[in-house]
């Protein structure tokens, strides 16, 4: 049985957790999943995130984006960050897949909204992407929009599956078989979450996670080193502005950095935010909104700016300790990620950090 970094005796960060440390903390987000797993070549399927249970379309969030490494193949993220608001669930999946999974998405949308069949507005779905090209047979072109539809349908406030699940099931980190992995921190009375789908890094770059002298050598079989994703997705109950939701993607990066990635030439990075503080109709009969937001130098800002890199670098950690081992195409195989290289990467113990429901120290700003 795998377990997640918490659970092995290992933290990060000196907030605490939510109840179960996952993006699903944050009141009102659900997550579900659709796994295909067929066969000898086919590893992969698709994962959900709405932001609230209810219409997005007409009831939109506030949301931004961060590309790190813009190498990929993702849809819908140019009008995100225009105009700053989240319209549809936010679906992961495998690289040649996002065309269908959009089309998923849009059926979700339109079937929601018949009402308004005489309005002739566009609907702005996103779908992010991980390549799962080594374990599964990308070119089988297997995830068709049911399979998004079906992942919406699953979707939970409860759900905490990591490792090879939905978007995750094909995918590997340093060699290593991960996937999916989720984390959360409350920060001054809010909740922040993170899911992530971890793609990235070779073998003979596992001393960038768990730090000099590691020579473990490249294994018999493990993906190519060229290449490699991460898709983030952060989630929050605190009222911040688009322009605050970008800037607290651009902090996840900081937890990228000391989860081990680089951002290498072929790998995409990109990190997805939105805030379920207040919603934003699609029409109305006024010439104004009226919403408040946090100020930018506040305490609180400043705590979830250093919280976004805790919940990256443990959604990833997650997502490599919860993967099992797993056989795929052509023989290849991806390896568990072995626990007794934790020891070596200086993680404080789960004891040294307050445990969920504690109040979190302030910073030095308070």
């Amino acid at each position: 049985m795998r377990r997640r970094l918490r659970e092995l005796g290992y933290a990060v960060g000196r907030f605490p957790t939510g109840e179960l440390n996952a993006l699903v903390d944050v009141p009102g987000v659900l997550v579900g999943h659709r796994t295909l797993v067929e066969g000898e070549r086919l590893r992969t399927g698709v994962t959900a995130i709405l932001p609230h249970g209810g219409n997005l379309y007409t009831d939109k969030v506030l949301g931004g984006c961060h590309i790190v490494n813009g190498y990929g193949k993702a849809a819908g993220l140019t009008q995100l960050l225009e105009l700053g608001t989240v319209e549809s669930p936010l679906l992961l999946t495998n690289t040649l897949s996002v065309g269908p999974v959009w089309e998923g998405g849009l059926r979700h949308l339109l079937d929601l909204n018949r009402g308004a069949a005489r309005d002739r507005d566009t609907v702005n779905v996103i779908v992010g992407e991980c390549f799962d090209g080594w374990l599964s047979d990308a070119r089988a072109l297997a995830v068709r929009a049911e399979h998004a539809l079906e992942a919406i349908a699953a979707a939970t406030p409860g759900e905490v599956r990591e490792g090879a699940v939905g978007a995750g099931t094909g995918t590997t980190c340093f060699g290593f078989k991960a996937g999916v992995g989720t984390s959360s921190r409350v920060v001054d009375g809010h909740t922040l979450g993170c899911l992530v789908v971890s793609n990235y890094g070779a073998r003979r770059d596992l001393h960038l996670l768990v730090g000099p002298g590691t020579e473990l050598g490249e294994g018999d079989s493990e993906p190519p080193a060229q290449g490699g994703s991460i898709m983030i997705v952060m989630g929050t109950d605190a009222p911040l502005s688009e322009r605050q939701l970008r800037r607290l993607a651009a902090r996840g990066s900081f937890g990228l950095g000391r989860a081990g990635s680089f951002a290498s030439n072929s790998s995409g990075e990109y990190v997805i935010s939105f805030s379920t503080a207040q919603t934003v109709p699609h029409r109305v009969d006024r010439e104004r909104d009226e919403l408040s937001f946090m100020r930018d130098d506040s305490v609180t800002v400043r705590n979830l700016f250093e919280a976004a890199g805790d919940v990256v670098q443990e959604s990833v950690l997650n997502s490599l300790c919860s993967a099992d081992a797993m056989d795929g195409r052509d023989g290849n195989r991806a390896e568990a990620f072995p626990y007794e290289l934790l020891e070596r990467m200086g993680l404080p113990q789960v004891g040294e950090v307050p445990r969920s429901g504690q109040e979190s120290q302030k910073g030095p700003l308070a």
